[in-house]
């Protein structure tokens, strides 16, 4: 029986998939801002020996290539999607045999709730032809950013994302075991049954609520800061949660941030402004570096502490993703790590002498 095992996000990796913000995306009345936090992060990752493949709509390839005229790093890859969320759509990695396998699920928007056409093609038709082994795929729908596994195999995810019902309906949590021990090589698996963020529209996703240390911890979005808040019972529940899943793991709580509209202000209940989902467990772990959200508000820098404590040999570097959020997502969603040897090492040469437009 052929064996899989998906890869913890700190393993070494080359290269992080983004996907440029154009103006048929929901970025449109924030694109100029957009687009500086993702310029910021290409920053981070290509100053780091990194390479970024970068999803491009193609009447923003000339402006992009000015934009990066003084960087190295970058693989621009012309391409059409729906979203920029790759964490979503985005090929995920498994070891098979000491060989490197790029997989793929199923994607429908978040449970039909947005138009997926572009999004589904954007492995197969952009991405597998820069990858080393033939990509696999599997007929089940499963987005990124609802797993979340740690290097004994452990496997975590959300209840409330994993039963929609136009997900996989037809799909148990004991048939979710299976599939993620089939195609992911999980050894355990923990689904939680509590917490949630106010109009996050994945449904609760890993990625946003909880995320494995390297050493036997576990970094939660708490919301001790704010006990009288509508977040603090399901997020409470949730950490009890983890404590019995996990006996053995420290356990980090985040403070939560209060964000409304892009603005933290109390005030706007009630006058048509919305809680949007600021969570600081949305990082990206690429080899020594955290890239952490930070929304320029006062829980920043205690969340930036709690993060520090939790990674102590990672230098934590935090982006101002308070535009994001706008859009109800944050830095690990708009991302996908590439562990090392996975991209055909003729690409990674390439970029990391220059930019470089790949033509398919």
């Amino acid at each position: 029986m052929m064996t899989y095992q998906l890869l913890p996000e700190w393993v070494t990796q080359e290269a992080v998939i983004l996907a440029w913000p154009h103006q048929q995306t929901d970025w449109a009345p924030w694109l100029q801002d957009t687009r500086t936090v993702y310029l910021n992060i290409i920053t981070h990752i290509t100053q780091s020996t990194g390479v970024v493949v970068l999803l491009v709509a193609e009447q923003d390839i000339v402006d992009v290539q000015l934009q990066l005229a003084n960087f190295t790093g970058v693989l621009i890859v012309p391409a059409q999607f729906n979203d920029t969320w790759v964490r979503d759509y985005g090929f995920l990695t498994v070891e098979h045999d000491g060989q490197l396998q790029p997989i793929e699920f199923e994607f429908n928007g978040w449970a039909d709730k947005y138009a997926a056409d572009l999004d589904t093609q954007v492995n197969r038709r952009y991405l597998a032809p820069l990858l080393s082994q033939p990509l696999i795929s599997y007929p089940k729908i499963v987005e990124g950013g609802a797993l979340e596994i740690d290097g004994d195999g452990h496997l975590l995810s959300t209840a409330q994302c994993l039963l929609h019902p136009k997900r996989n309906p037809q799909l148990t949590e004991q048939d979710y075991h299976a599939l993620f021990s089939e195609h992911l090589g999980a050894q355990q698996v923990t689904i939680l049954h509590h917490g949630h963020l106010e109009n996050d529209d994945t449904d609760g996703h890993i990625d946003t609520l909880a995320r494995f240390t390297l050493h036997q911890g576990i970094v939660y979005q708490g919301a001790n800061n704010r006990t009288d808040d509508s977040h603090f019972c399901g997020l409470d529940a949730m950490s009890q949660e983890l404590q019995c899943a996990f006996p053995d793991h420290t356990l980090f709580a985040l403070p939560l941030p209060h964000i409304m509209d892009g603005i933290d202000d109390l005030d706007n209940v009630g006058k048509g402004a919305e809680r949007l989902p600021a969570s600081y467990a949305n990082f990206l772990i690429f080899n020594d570096l955290i890239l952490a959200p930070v929304y320029g508000v006062p829980e920043d820098k205690d969340a930036m502490a709690v993060l520090a404590r939790a990674y102590p040999h990672h230098q934590i570097i935090p982006v101002n993703c308070a535009t994001l959020i706008r859009q109800y997502g944050s830095l690990h969603c708009i991302t996908m790590q590439i562990p090392q040897g996975v991209i055909q090492p003729h690409w990674i040469a390439q970029a990391l002498q220059q930019v470089t437009v790949v033509a398919l």
